[in-house]
């Protein structure tokens, strides 16, 4: 039934390989998960090889229908993993030996580890890609919904945690729309670089065998194949890629997090969790903790160290494959798994909430309104500078005096200038978002106009998707 794996790549040692080291080089508590996409790597693989008459017909056969065995037995959970067989390349490929006797052998040919496991890394990076692209845009549609239905909620707009001017609460929500929307178009431009088709460069030199690299590419989906032999088997920028596009919309969801869980603090109260997002406490029974949010806020910190980890496993690299390269998987595939449950959980903890209107508008002090008092006098002939020294000097007598703005009365206002009339007393918080009508602004006509532009963009990636 064919030659044992131990003897067939340990032929030139004396020596079995010690048991620690076995253990310590073995990649497959983690990289079974590339089972799929080697297996469809080694089909194609194998198809091109009976084209090319480098192997029969019948052998490529028996090839096939051995590896569609191999794929039920592990998608059934029936088959027997060998962690001494080290990875799931040499599990599939022991197993085949088992199933089709030494034709097994062939399938091989003209193929390396190499260039097997950088195809088997870029079909599971792509598949990835494909899947965040797709949690990205769910939760992109989600927030313009929550946009659309709370257009007409005002809510304190800040610089340094401050007040700093009003805002409508779906200018707020739309910002979101926007950071997200350029995590969608890195992780397209990243999907373009990993779609690069790496077999058929062998261990690193390329090979003496009439192969059809395009052939392989066209039936597995590749846009295009790798131009050099020995960049291919030792490139992992794409990963790199990848993980920083990853990082970013990580950040970005932590960014989002943080807010969800000031927001809903007593001292805020401008949101509510559902409680579906939400814990107590072991002692005290008044808690409604944020730990969803606190969570996806932590777990940013794993990505990004996942990402430098790759960048120092690659920064001293010599050309071409070096075992360092095994370090790629795990980081990876735990990329994969937070940054997608990451924007599952907060997509949903995001629909959960619920707005308190009433306490984002009474939240909001009457000094929320001072760039709108200076702008005011510009508009009397006032330059700004000299506008905003006026508002200053108002804004601080208000508050020596334990005042609000619209607790003062005109004759007090026109005590620090004479441009201040009666109007004044007019400018509210609805009038002060409904000025800001520049495009991109907070005024609703540009905010519905925001979520129109949204909702093409959202209709643009579904007609991408069918």
């Amino acid at each position: 039934m064919g030659v044992k794996k131990e003897a067939r790549l340990r032929g030139r040692f004396k020596e079995d390989i010690n048991e620690a080291v076995q253990h310590y080089l073995a990649s497959l508590p983690y990289d079974w998960r590339l089972h799929r996409h080697d297996i469809e790597g080694s089909l194609a693989h194998a198809e091109m090889l009976a084209r090319q008459k480098i192997i029969t017909r019948s052998d490529y056969t028996s090839i096939r229908d051995g590896l569609h065995s191999i794929m039920k037995e592990i998608e059934s959970g029936r088959f027997q993993f060998k962690l001494e067989l080290e990875d799931i390349h040499m599990n599939i490929e022991s197993r085949l030996f088992e199933l089709i006797g030494d034709t097994a052998g062939k399938l091989h040919t003209a193929r390396s580890r190499n260039d097997q496991v950088a195809l088997d890394m870029r079909l599971y990076a792509r598949r990835a890609a494909w899947k965040v692209l797709e949690a990205l845009q769910r939760f992109n549609s989600q927030l313009v919904d929550i946009a659309e239905k709370n257009i007409k909620v005002i809510m304190p707009g800040y610089t340094h945690l401050q007040q700093a001017q009003p805002v409508l609460f779906s200018h707020h929500v739309m910002a979101y729309f926007q950071m997200f929307s350029r995590d969608i178009q890195r992780f397209e431009s990243c999907l373009s670089r990993i779609n690069i088709m790496p077999l058929g460069s062998g261990a690193l030199a390329g090979l003496p065998y009439p192969v059809d690299r395009e052939f392989i590419a066209g039936k597995l989906g590749f846009d295009d194949i790798s131009a050099n032999s020995i960049d291919a088997v030792s490139d992992r920028d794409f990963i790199i890629e990848f993980e920083s596009a990853a990082a970013i919309a990580m950040m970005h969801l932590s960014r989002m997090a943080e807010e969800i869980i000031i927001w809903s603090t007593a001292e805020f109260g401008f949101i509510e969790v559902g409680d579906a997002y939400a814990t107590s406490s072991s002692i005290m029974p008044q808690k409604k903790n944020p730990d969803a949010a606190e969570l996806a806020r932590g777990k940013t910190g794993r990505v990004y160290g996942h990402l430098m980890a790759m960048l120092t496993v690659m920064k001293g690299l010599p050309l071409a494959y070096n075992r360092d390269l095994q370090e790629d998987k795990e980081s990876l595939f735990d990329t994969v798994d937070t940054l997608i449950s990451s924007l599952d959980i907060v997509s949903g903890i995001v629909s959960s909430i619920r707005i308190n209107a009433a306490r984002m508008k009474y939240s909001m002090q009457s000094y929320i309104l001072a760039t709108d008092m200076a702008d005011y006098l510009v508009k009397k002939g006032l330059s700004f500078r000299e506008a905003h020294d006026v508002v200053s000097r108002l804004v601080t007598y208000a508050v020596d005096n334990n005042r609000e703005l619209n607790e003062l009365d005109i004759r007090e206002y026109r005590g620090f200038s004479k441009l201040f009339d009666k109007d004044v007393l007019a400018i509210t918080l609805q009038k002060s978002v409904e000025a800001k009508s520049s495009q991109g602004g907070t005024a609703t006509v540009e905010v519905k106009k925001s979520i129109e532009r949204a909702r093409d963009v959202i209709r643009g990636y579904e007609k991408k998707q069918s």
